[in-house]
């Protein structure tokens, strides 16, 4: 095991240096400069200044030059400083990082403890009328718009019920209250973005652990430990969703990406300072170290979690062997 995980991170090295590539070229290829972003709305942008811009940044060297300079500091760990603010790119990472780790994690724990219950209990289950109403709800929840559904509950909770706030992380007041104050202050926020945010992953994982459920419980080895007079819960909880729970395992290590990537919609809404908020308003403004920063940081996250989801596999199935 061990030296297959080293081979997979070796592996990683020219795949994350690949990926790099292809991305520096797409949003150099994008249209618009980052002077434009500068420039818009200011009448003393002269010609010149956007000159001297463009040489301070090195956007006036051949684009295979900025690459090699920019792979020079992402070596040493340096993203560079921002076009915006002249901010190093990994201090702003590292303010936004906690707060899209804290709201997809939460939110990708509330989709797994729930959803995969209920689908492996609804395939159980089969035809019954448990089964037909988380069926039903599924595919409702699946079909909401999440921007909409996010709208309608900041209407219901915040502006007419006043039960919770509209937006933001911390309350106006927060430096100000007791330590207990403020951890329920977080939690208050937390509440409709992270419902919002596992809504649908809550009824795709549903579906898909309900379908995966329901095919491993017509094989022979299933059909096997019945006959032998197993109890149903033995057969459903150590036999089957063992099996069951192997292509659930690829999509948690998919997820694991959203942790870096955020929801750019559900942080835009919500006013959340992530990580999806700061690569969107970095895309807006051309802002080409934040976008490099963002895109590797998720680069790095989604082998991570392909890697994590195979290591997995070995210890969800004993048939898997790495050699």
């Amino acid at each position: 095991m061990l030296k297959y995980i080293s081979q997979r991170l070796l592996f990683m090295i020219p795949l994350l240096l690949g990926i790099t590539i292809i991305t520096f070229v797409i949003i150099h290829l994008s249209p618009g400069r980052p002077t434009d972003a500068l420039a818009f709305g200011n009448p003393k942008m002269s010609t010149d200044t956007r000159a001297r811009l463009e040489a301070l940044y090195g956007l006036n060297k051949p684009l295979h030059i900025q690459y090699i300079n920019w792979l020079s500091r992402f070596a040493r760990f340096d993203f560079g400083t921002s076009f915006n603010d002249s901010r190093p790119v990994m201090k702003k990472i590292w303010e936004r990082l906690p707060a899209t780790i804290l709201l997809n994690a939460l939110a990708m724990m509330l989709i797994f403890l729930v959803a995969i219950p209920l689908g492996v209990v609804s395939a159980a289950k089969k035809d019954s009328a448990f089964d037909k109403t988380v069926t039903l709800t599924s595919f409702f929840a699946y079909a909401i718009p999440t921007f909409w559904l996010a709208l309608l509950l900041m209407m219901l909770f915040g502006v007419y019920l006043r039960w919770l706030p509209l937006g933001g992380m911390f309350s106006p007041n927060y430096d100000y209250l007791s330590p207990g104050k403020k951890f329920l202050d977080l939690g208050w926020h937390l509440v409709l973005p992270v419902f919002v945010s596992a809504f649908t992953g809550f009824a795709s994982i549903t579906r898909y652990s309900r379908g995966q459920m329901l095919e491993v419980l017509h094989q022979d080895y299933v059909r096997t430990a019945r006959a032998k007079g197993l109890p149903e819960y033995k057969v459903i909880y150590k036999h089957a969703l063992r099996n069951a729970l192997l292509p659930i395992i690829t999509l948690l290590g998919l997820s694991l990406p959203a942790l870096i990537g955020g929801g750019v919609i559900f942080e835009t809404i919500f006013s959340w300072p992530g990580m999806g908020r700061l690569g969107w308003e970095a895309v807006m403004s051309r802002d080409y170290p934040v976008i490099m920063g963002v895109g590797v940081l998720s680069a790095v996250f989604t082998l991570i979690g392909n890697l994590l989801a195979d290591i997995l596999y070995a210890y969800a199935d004993p048939r898997i062997r790495y050699k």
